[in-house]
Protein backbone atom coordinates (compact mmCIF):
# COMPACT_ATOMS: atom_id res chain seq x y z
CA UNK A 1 0.00 0.00 0.00
CA UNK A 2 1.37 3.40 -0.91
CA UNK A 3 1.11 6.33 1.47
CA UNK A 4 -1.28 8.26 -0.79
CA UNK A 5 -4.00 6.55 -2.84
CA UNK A 6 -6.57 7.65 -5.39
CA UNK A 7 -10.05 6.59 -4.37
CA UNK A 8 -12.91 5.47 -6.59
CA UNK A 9 -14.10 9.10 -6.49
CA UNK A 10 -10.81 10.22 -8.08
CA UNK A 11 -9.60 12.00 -4.92
CA UNK A 12 -6.16 11.50 -3.43
CA UNK A 13 -6.26 10.42 0.21
CA UNK A 14 -3.89 9.36 2.92
CA UNK A 15 -3.85 5.57 2.50
CA UNK A 16 -5.33 4.84 5.93
CA UNK A 17 -8.26 7.11 5.01
CA UNK A 18 -9.09 4.97 2.01
CA UNK A 19 -8.84 1.60 3.77
CA UNK A 20 -12.50 1.35 4.92
CA UNK A 21 -15.66 3.40 4.31
CA UNK A 22 -15.70 4.40 8.00
CA UNK A 23 -12.16 5.69 7.79
CA UNK A 24 -12.88 7.52 4.52
CA UNK A 25 -15.69 9.54 6.11
CA UNK A 26 -13.64 10.25 9.24
CA UNK A 27 -10.55 11.19 7.20
CA UNK A 28 -12.47 13.45 4.83
CA UNK A 29 -14.72 15.23 7.33
CA UNK A 30 -13.05 15.23 10.77
CA UNK A 31 -9.42 14.19 11.13
CA UNK A 32 -7.06 17.14 11.04
CA UNK A 33 -9.78 19.77 11.00
CA UNK A 34 -9.59 22.34 13.80
CA UNK A 35 -11.95 21.47 16.63
CA UNK A 36 -12.72 23.79 19.54
CA UNK A 37 -15.06 23.62 22.51
CA UNK A 38 -14.51 22.05 25.91
CA UNK A 39 -17.04 19.22 25.56
CA UNK A 40 -15.99 18.50 21.98
CA UNK A 41 -12.32 18.24 22.91
CA UNK A 42 -13.14 16.25 26.03
CA UNK A 43 -14.92 13.71 23.81
CA UNK A 44 -11.93 13.37 21.51
CA UNK A 45 -9.49 13.16 24.43
CA UNK A 46 -11.63 10.45 26.05
CA UNK A 47 -11.92 8.43 22.85
CA UNK A 48 -8.16 8.70 22.21
CA UNK A 49 -7.55 7.36 25.73
CA UNK A 50 -9.99 4.47 25.17
CA UNK A 51 -8.21 3.71 21.89
CA UNK A 52 -4.92 3.05 23.65
CA UNK A 53 -3.95 -0.53 22.78
CA UNK A 54 -6.85 -0.91 20.34
CA UNK A 55 -7.64 -0.04 16.74
CA UNK A 56 -9.03 3.45 16.12
CA UNK A 57 -11.59 1.81 13.83
CA UNK A 58 -12.97 -0.08 16.85
CA UNK A 59 -13.45 3.20 18.73
CA UNK A 60 -14.88 4.97 15.69
CA UNK A 61 -17.51 2.28 15.23
CA UNK A 62 -18.38 2.37 18.93
CA UNK A 63 -18.53 6.18 19.10
CA UNK A 64 -22.36 6.40 18.90
CA UNK A 65 -22.61 4.02 21.88
CA UNK A 66 -19.91 5.96 23.75
CA UNK A 67 -21.88 9.17 23.22
CA UNK A 68 -25.02 7.65 24.69
CA UNK A 69 -23.13 6.02 27.57
CA UNK A 70 -21.25 9.22 28.48
CA UNK A 71 -24.10 11.75 28.19
CA UNK A 72 -22.76 13.10 24.88
CA UNK A 73 -19.46 13.80 26.67
CA UNK A 74 -20.87 16.78 28.53
CA UNK A 75 -18.09 17.47 31.01
CA UNK A 76 -20.41 18.62 33.77
CA UNK A 77 -22.55 15.48 33.51
CA UNK A 78 -19.63 13.02 33.46
CA UNK A 79 -17.89 14.82 36.33
CA UNK A 80 -20.88 13.93 38.49
CA UNK A 81 -20.61 10.19 37.86
CA UNK A 82 -20.14 7.92 40.86
CA UNK A 83 -19.72 4.19 41.42
CA UNK A 84 -23.21 3.41 40.08
CA UNK A 85 -22.30 4.99 36.73
CA UNK A 86 -18.97 3.15 36.68
CA UNK A 87 -20.82 -0.14 37.13
CA UNK A 88 -23.35 0.85 34.45
CA UNK A 89 -20.53 1.60 32.03
CA UNK A 90 -18.71 -1.64 32.85
CA UNK A 91 -21.91 -3.51 31.91
CA UNK A 92 -22.38 -1.64 28.61
CA UNK A 93 -21.33 -3.97 25.78
CA UNK A 94 -21.52 -1.10 23.28
CA UNK A 95 -18.36 0.55 24.62
CA UNK A 96 -14.89 -0.57 25.64
CA UNK A 97 -15.35 -1.91 29.16
CA UNK A 98 -12.11 -1.07 30.92
CA UNK A 99 -12.40 0.11 34.51
CA UNK A 100 -9.17 2.15 34.49
CA UNK A 101 -10.18 3.99 31.32
CA UNK A 102 -13.73 4.60 32.56
CA UNK A 103 -12.46 5.95 35.87
CA UNK A 104 -9.92 8.11 34.00
CA UNK A 105 -12.71 9.56 31.83
CA UNK A 106 -14.61 10.59 34.95
CA UNK A 107 -11.49 11.97 36.65
CA UNK A 108 -10.65 13.90 33.48
CA UNK A 109 -14.11 15.47 33.39
CA UNK A 110 -13.62 16.60 36.98
CA UNK A 111 -10.16 17.95 36.15
CA UNK A 112 -11.56 19.80 33.13
CA UNK A 113 -14.13 21.53 35.34
CA UNK A 114 -11.32 22.85 37.53
CA UNK A 115 -9.36 24.47 34.68
CA UNK A 116 -9.48 28.25 35.09
CA UNK A 117 -9.69 28.97 31.35
CA UNK A 118 -11.26 25.73 30.11
CA UNK A 119 -10.03 22.62 28.34
CA UNK A 120 -10.10 24.07 24.83
CA UNK A 121 -7.89 26.99 25.73
CA UNK A 122 -5.40 24.78 27.58
CA UNK A 123 -5.09 22.27 24.73
CA UNK A 124 -4.89 24.85 21.96
CA UNK A 125 -2.14 26.69 23.84
CA UNK A 126 0.10 23.82 22.71
CA UNK A 127 -0.76 24.07 19.01
CA UNK A 128 2.33 24.92 16.98
CA UNK A 129 2.19 27.97 14.71
CA UNK A 130 0.33 27.52 11.41
CA UNK A 131 2.31 27.13 8.23
CA UNK A 132 3.98 23.78 8.87
CA UNK A 133 4.68 21.82 5.69
CA UNK A 134 2.66 18.65 5.31
CA UNK A 135 4.55 15.36 5.44
CA UNK A 136 5.08 13.56 2.14
CA UNK A 137 5.14 10.01 3.57
CA UNK A 138 3.90 8.49 6.82
CA UNK A 139 7.50 7.86 7.85
CA UNK A 140 7.79 11.62 8.43
CA UNK A 141 4.88 11.63 10.89
CA UNK A 142 6.04 11.34 14.51
CA UNK A 143 4.27 9.32 17.18
CA UNK A 144 5.02 12.05 19.73
CA UNK A 145 6.77 15.40 19.83
CA UNK A 146 8.29 17.72 22.40
CA UNK A 147 5.05 19.68 22.24
CA UNK A 148 2.84 16.65 22.85
CA UNK A 149 5.12 15.69 25.74
CA UNK A 150 4.69 19.18 27.21
CA UNK A 151 0.91 18.94 26.73
CA UNK A 152 0.79 15.57 28.47
CA UNK A 153 2.83 16.91 31.40
CA UNK A 154 0.55 19.95 31.73
CA UNK A 155 -2.55 17.74 31.68
CA UNK A 156 -1.05 15.44 34.31
CA UNK A 157 -0.29 18.45 36.53
CA UNK A 158 -3.97 19.35 36.32
CA UNK A 159 -5.04 15.83 37.35
CA UNK A 160 -5.75 14.26 33.94
CA UNK A 161 -5.08 10.56 33.38
CA UNK A 162 -4.47 8.31 30.37
CA UNK A 163 -3.12 11.16 28.26
CA UNK A 164 0.57 10.46 27.65
CA UNK A 165 2.70 12.08 24.93
CA UNK A 166 1.59 9.64 22.20
CA UNK A 167 -2.09 10.00 23.03
CA UNK A 168 -1.63 13.78 23.24
CA UNK A 169 -0.08 13.83 19.76
CA UNK A 170 -2.92 11.69 18.36
CA UNK A 171 -5.33 14.20 19.90
CA UNK A 172 -3.40 17.07 18.28
CA UNK A 173 -3.63 15.34 14.89
CA UNK A 174 -7.31 14.45 15.22
CA UNK A 175 -8.37 17.94 16.26
CA UNK A 176 -6.36 19.94 13.76
CA UNK A 177 -3.73 21.33 16.10
CA UNK A 178 -1.29 19.82 13.62
CA UNK A 179 -2.04 18.89 10.02
CA UNK A 180 -0.59 15.47 9.24
CA UNK A 181 -2.59 14.88 6.06
CA UNK A 182 0.01 13.99 3.47
CA UNK A 183 1.05 16.44 0.79
CA UNK A 184 -1.27 15.81 -2.16
CA UNK A 185 -4.20 14.65 0.00
CA UNK A 186 -7.43 16.30 -1.14
CA UNK A 187 -8.46 17.36 2.39
CA UNK A 188 -7.95 21.06 2.96
CA UNK A 189 -7.86 22.12 6.58
CA UNK A 190 -8.08 25.72 7.75
CA UNK A 191 -4.30 25.71 8.23
CA UNK A 192 -3.57 24.48 4.72
CA UNK A 193 -6.13 26.87 3.27
CA UNK A 194 -4.22 29.73 4.88
CA UNK A 195 -0.96 28.34 3.56
CA UNK A 196 -2.27 28.54 0.03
Amino acid sequence: MTDLVIGADGRARCAWGASTPDYAVYHDTEWGRPLHGDDELYERMTLEAFQSGLSWLTILRKRPAFRVAFDDFRIEAVAGYGEAEVERLLADAGIVRNRAKIEAAIANARAALELPTGLSELLWSFAPPAGRVRPTVFGEVPARTDTSTAMAKALKRHGFRFVGPTTAYALMQATGMVDDHLAGCHVVTTETAVMG
